[in-house]
């Protein structure tokens, strides 16, 4: 299997405020993993810089330029999202790293996977609304670009343990984007109840997976052999996985009690699902995770198993599985009639 590893020491360059869980060190941490793999002899290179065309595809025009504007100034655009004066470009290759991924695994023989280790995150970017400490909607902006690439149904796995609300309602009345997102709920951002389901000719193609806090590996894995057999279903030719670390246990900010094994399982089982329905063709990108330790040893894990030629059906694991069952229970209802693998 080819793995090809995305980042860039410029992702240091976007610059916080003392204090914001959104920090530096975050990208310090995933140069470290990034060094390792380079060491091993894996394949780095480093990420385009998005361009306007790339990012007006999924944000407005005008907000483009607001953001551009901040270039070379400290800016606050809501409570919790900054800008420095590199955000606009580090924020840019944030998107381009992704679209840098989706042409290498597009382009290139079947089976080739990819791993964006870049910040901000992404996936709280409404189209004209910068959240969440996110700029870019990066994830958004990759597939977006390969549907302009010709892709007729791309599939979008978040399981940051926040609600991709920014990708949900840029997707939400597109069929041509499934849309999948586990997360604690209720919590930030308030959205992704599982009555959200997507709008017009985009009924059902959006999936929501909300968890009560404290759910851990059994409830996951529960919930993502469904979200698999989902995208089975749909059959995606390109997948993406919005790879956020926050469910993790060590997490300051949210509830959750995911592992670091834990997060190797609903890796692997989505890379089998890539197997089955999409050529392999996989790109993961980095969200939140604000643990630097579980987020170094997360990407880690990712990498390992993404540069394997064949991964292992993994093992559920021992433990209660009430959260995920009800997550489930709360999913068919809602979707009732939209999914064979939902009934």
């Amino acid at each position: 299997m080819s793995l090809l590893v995305v980042t860039s020491d410029r992702f240091a360059d976007h610059l916080t405020p003392p204090g914001h869980p959104e920090r530096v060190e975050r990208a310090e941490a995933m140069q470290v993993v990034a060094a390792r793999w380079q060491e091993a002899g894996g394949v780095i290179v480093a990420p385009r810089t998005a361009a306007d065309e790339d990012l007006v595809r999924v944000h407005d025009p005008a907000y483009v330029r607001s953001i551009a504007e901040t270039r070379g100034r400290a800016a606050m655009l809501d409570p919790d999202t900054f800008t420095s004066p590199e955000s606009d470009d580090v924020a840019r290759l944030a998107a381009g790293g992704v679209l840098t991924a989706v042409d290498y695994v597009l382009d290139e023989e079947p089976g080739r996977r990819a791993f964006v280790m870049c910040r901000p995150p992404g996936h709280h970017a409404e189209a004209a609304r910068a959240m969440g400490f996110c700029l870019y909607n990066s994830i958004a902006v990759g597939a977006a670009y390969a549907r302009a690439r010709g892709l007729s149904r791309v599939a979008v796995i978040d399981y940051d343990v926040h609600h991709g609300n920014g990708t949900q309602w840029i997707f939400y009345d597109d069929p041509t984007v499934l849309f999948v997102s586990s997360h604690q709920f209720p919590f930030y951002p308030g959205t992704g109840a599982a009555a959200d389901i997507g709008r017009g000719d985009g009924t059902g193609k959006t999936v929501n997976l909300p968890l009560e806090a404290g759910a851990g590996d059994a409830d996951y894995d529960v919930v993502y052999r469904e979200v698999c057999e989902l995208i089975e279903e749909y059959r995606p030719q390109l997948l993406l996985v919005s790879a956020g670390f926050d469910a993790h246990e060590r997490d300051p900010l949210a509830g959750m009690r995911m592992t670091t094994e834990g997060f190797a399982r609903v890796t692997a089982r989505l890379l089998l699902a890539a197997d089955t329905v999409c050529d392999g063709r996989a790109v993961f990108v980095t969200e939140g995770g604000y643990d630097t330790h579980a987020l170094a040893d997360c990407c880690q894990r990712v990498i390992d198993l993404a540069a394997m030629d064949l991964v292992a059906t993994p093992m559920p694991p021992i433990g209660d599985t009430r959260r995920g069952t009800a997550t489930l229970k709360a999913a068919r209802d809602a979707q009732a009639g939209h999914w064979k693998s939902l009934k």
